[in-house]
């Protein structure tokens, strides 16, 4: 059956490509079980923090020995995530596509989940919903799982520090509240000392997210300097240098407020 949805698949979706920045196997850090992540090259944000500075750039880049994309069609990326097939079965894993921006190629990523759910393989994406509304709700029937940043509250400082409007992430997670079928939605916030853990940002974003239906649970994740050996190579200028990371105090903290908001917060 596998063998012929694949057949058919080939010859539908001949010409949908995408730009693909790895294929990471073996993944227990985005979603439940064992999974495989489809990371896509391409971000119109620009976080001041961001960890992964190869996935910025729409093309191709190579720096040090380093090629950093390939473009591969939807069943390219499907012979790879098929392997561990059996690893998703046993331990509740399956396909996440990540970024970059997955939505700044929404028919590529559309395409893909659609053909992981046609063959009953759990999907999450790891989005920033920074796309037209259209672009998420084509493909949010093959979604299980989502996983959304909420970066900042203050609509001045996610211009200033992320580099575009906020207002289309949370209209796009209002609008989730319209949907039907059922996938789970995990609010991702990154705590970045002296930008976006303020007792009033957190405040704001736990607030709003008592408006979400699907809301699972809330995520905050610690600011990490990962990535900044990645911006040497590219020749590029790590913006936060002299950032620490928050102490396990600082994020006890931040987790005491946004409970207040929400029954879970991890």
């Amino acid at each position: 059956m596998i063998e012929q949805l694949a057949g058919k698949r080939t010859k539908e979706q001949a010409n949908t490509t995408g730009m693909v920045l790895r294929i990471e196997r073996g993944s227990v850090y985005d979603g439940d079980g064992f999974r495989t992540v489809v990371f896509l090259k391409g971000c119109p944000l620009r976080c001041l923090w961001c960890s992964t500075p190869e996935s910025q750039s729409f093309k191709v880049e190579h720096a040090q020995n380093c090629t950093y994309g390939q473009v591969m069609s939807v069943e390219d990326v499907m012979k790879e995530i098929r392997k561990d097939s059996c690893c998703y079965f046993h331990s509740g894993g399956g396909l996440t596509i990540s970024g970059g921006e997955m939505l700044s190629q929404p028919d590529f990523s559309r395409e893909l989940l659609k053909a992981a759910w046609e063959e009953c393989i759990n999907t999450a994406i790891e989005t920033t919903f920074y796309a037209p509304w259209e672009a998420v709700n084509s493909l949010m029937p093959y979604v299980d799982t989502a996983f959304v940043d909420l970066k900042m509250f203050s609509k001045e400082g996610h211009k200033k520090y992320i580099g575009g409007d906020n207002s289309r992430i949370f209209d796009n997670l209002l609008k989730t509240n319209e949907l039907e079928h059922q996938f789970r939605l995990i609010v991702r916030i990154p705590i970045i000392p002296g930008i976006n853990d303020s007792d009033e940002e957190l405040k704001g974003i736990g607030s709003f997210c008592t408006k979400l239906k699907h809301l699972h649970h809330v995520q905050l994740l610690p600011y990490h300097r990962l990535g900044t050996e990645t911006y040497k190579r590219l020749g590029r200028t790590y913006p936060l240098a002299d950032l620490m990371p928050p102490s396990a105090e600082h994020m006890t903290h931040c987790l005491s407020i946004l409970r207040n908001y929400v029954d879970t917060v991890l």
